[in-house]
């Protein structure tokens, strides 16, 4: 600015034409603008906007089936952004973050607060959105007609008891517990909810559409995926893997004897018994893309997205209707 200022009185020095000052004007006014050129952040990377731009954001990758239908509508609303996701599991997500080589997650729970105590030395302040309330679903092979389990014979499931629950038309000695990734979310959900320790007959595939495979073709193993794979009826993929696999009830002492599968309004009012949440955690520090993306997932239009997909929008009702 120094220099213009100069400029200027270098000008007025020389008592030119209004004429003659006014192109002046323009071109060091356009000159200006050009010299400053698009802000950067401290990576020498062009900043972004909360509806333009580009973010790479690290996503819990149980939340592929939601993440993919929130980000068709954004990107179909804002054309000038492009908000790429890279699905990894929960591990992975949180080191991404911490790293910082990404400043935006989706997550099935909050920062501890170790985590939360990191980025507090770094100044640094994440702010965590909740945008849905979720659930995993146990899934067997069709061919098993048993289809409740009871919390307390999960317990016993996951601390090594194989004869826990009688439902499997197998031998007993052939139990197995599949997830999608030991780093998962749902292995670190039922290791705090159920087991501090796995046994050995639990073991980890790749993906959740890869554990559904896994269960299609084995009557001795149960499945732990997210709900959102299985919880859209409009969904081809979903209605594909329901085809495939039965859904495990799953009783508690505050259900009845029929236990529930994890649909819509028993996760809603809390009664399905494994639920989770969602939330999208930034460290932007500013409203970027990832900022602009998070407020688009907690609006009216965001919340629709998941109301459709068999998850509980966060921060709009959901109306129950029963049935006598």
């Amino acid at each position: 600015m120094l220099r213009y200022q100069i400029v200027l009185s270098l000008l007025d020095a020389l008592k030119l034409k209004p004429t003659t000052m006014k192109y002046l004007f323009a071109a060091l006014f356009a000159s200006f603008l050009f010299s400053c050129g698009p802000e950067k952040d401290k990576k020498g990377r062009e900043l972004s906007t909360p509806t333009t731009g580009y973010v790479k954001i690290s996503v819990d990758e149980t939340y592929y089936p939601i993440v993919e239908a929130e980000l068709d509508i954004f990107h179909s609303f804002y054309k000038y952004a492009i908000v790429e996701p890279q699905y990894v599991p929960e591990g992975a997500a949180i080191k991404a973050l911490m790293d910082d080589s990404t400043d935006v997650a989706l997550l099935a729970r909050e920062l501890t607060d170790k985590e939360k105590e990191y980025f507090n030395q770094k100044k640094i302040f994440p702010k965590i959105t909740h945008i849905a309330k979720d659930a995993l679903a146990l899934i067997v092979h069709p061919s098993i007609s048993d289809s409740i389990i009871s919390v307390d014979q999960l317990k016993a499931l996951f601390n090594g008891d194989k004869s826990a629950w009688p439902g499997f038309k197998t031998d007993q000695n052939n139990i197995q517990i599949v997830f999608d990734n030991t780093a998962s979310s749902t292995a670190r959900y039922m290791q705090e909810n159920f087991s501090q320790k796995l046994p050995e007959y639990c073991f980890a595939v790749k993906t959740n559409p890869e554990v559904i495979t896994y269960v299609a073709s084995h009557p001795n193993a149960i499945g732990v995926i997210g709900v959102n794979w299985i919880s859209d009826s409009d969904d081809s993929m979903a209605v594909d893997f329901l085809d495939k696999v039965n859904v495990l009830r799953v009783r508690s002492d505050k259900t009845d004897e029929r236990g529930l599968q994890p649909y819509q309004a028993y996760i809603a009012q809390e009664t399905y018994p494994l639920i989770r949440n969602m939330y999208i955690v930034s460290i932007e520090g500013r409203n970027g893309l990832g900022t602009g993306f998070a407020a688009f997932a907690a609006s009216d239009k965001g919340q629709r997205i998941i109301l459709k997909s068999g998850l509980v929008p966060a921060t709009m009702p959901v109306r129950i209707i029963g049935f006598e």
